[in-house]
């Protein structure tokens, strides 16, 4: 659900970012999306695609694609135009732009976007499986409720934090050498 979540947020971020005619057209709808509620899409999800995985991981794809879309396309649109106008003057193409200018800029918001994407597909995976699931540690929340165990409720939790931060330490593995460019504050820490 993550993987797909993020790709599609990546690919819409950077269509709508890098034309205006398509931020026109399909930003407001995706605005309007974003806005409905997480649990509202669930008898969504199961209406159409079953009470099975489909719909627990196109629920979970969901919650990441916003994240990531909105992190995608505020960073292009904050590319500095003058690093733009420079690459024209040097003589790069669009696409030399694109690689040369506009892709070290959106990189480390991209990174950013997935962190919160990643801590937004875990809250999801809370709300899929509310969806009649058996097992997992969603299920343990909702028994741990139902059946007034504290304590099922707190290993829960605890759990989904060391996931949590365990995926955001690969994450942030994955981008140290991605981004050792950078000179900035966090890059010597």
């Amino acid at each position: 659900g993550f993987a797909i979540g993020a790709a599609a947020g990546t690919v819409c971020g950077v269509a709508t970012g890098a034309s205006g005619g398509l931020r026109r057209l399909l930003d407001p709808s995706i605005q309007a999306l974003r806005s409905v509620p997480s649990l509202a899409w669930v008898p969504l999800f199961i209406l159409w695609l079953g009470i099975f995985e489909t719909s627990k991981l196109a629920l979970i794809a969901m919650g990441v694609f916003f994240p990531v879309y909105l992190g995608v396309l505020s960073a292009i649109q904050d590319v500095d135009r003058k690093l733009v106008e420079v690459g024209r003057v040097f003589g790069l193409s669009p696409t030399g732009i694109a690689i040369r200018i506009t892709g070290p800029a959106v990189i480390p918001a991209w990174f950013a976007a997935l962190r919160s994407g990643l801590g937004l597909g875990f809250m999801f995976v809370v709300a899929a499986e509310l969806m009649g699931a058996s097992e997992g540690l969603g299920y343990l929340l909702v028994d741990g409720q139902q059946m007034g165990r504290a304590d099922s409720i707190l290993v829960a939790m605890i759990v989904f934090a060391l996931l949590g931060k365990l995926c955001d330490g690969i994450l942030i593995a994955i981008s140290r050498p991605i981004l050792r460019w950078q000179d900035t504050v966090r890059a010597r820490l």
